[in-house]
């Protein structure tokens, strides 16, 4: 099974440095960076997660995640459960799904299996 290769964009550091244990123990690869304006370039990711409460611009964070995760990769909004017009605008924009904190925080692996299958 190959790891896939995951871009979170978030500004939040407890979250961070959660999700990046848990990619850890799927065997993934997690790469945080504060904005999507500073990931590295050399090859697509598998998933792009973007915590649209760390963006300024959410609409031009996915634009740019979309181009992180080329033609074959996920993009996913997620933010608090209470920012749902923002999540429904981020799928509009070009996100391939919307989450709610939560759903990333407590289920990443599922989250991941769901729109990125090993």
């Amino acid at each position: 099974m190959k790891p896939r290769r995951i871009l979170l964009v978030s500004s939040d550091l407890m979250a961070s440095s959660r999700l990046a244990g848990v990619a850890r123990g799927l065997g993934d690869a997690l790469d945080v960076r504060a904005s999507v304006a500073v990931a590295p370039a050399d090859a697509p990711y598998d998933v792009v997660l973007i915590d649209v409460q760390s963006c300024p611009d959410p609409t031009a964070a996915i634009a740019r995640g979309r181009e992180a995760a080329g033609a074959a990769g996920k993009v996913v909004a997620f933010g608090p459960h209470v920012w749902k017009e923002w999540l429904e605008a981020a799928v509009a924009a070009g996100a391939d799904a919307a989450a709610t904190r939560g759903e990333v925080m407590e289920g990443l692996a599922a989250l991941l299996d769901r729109v990125s299958p090993k």
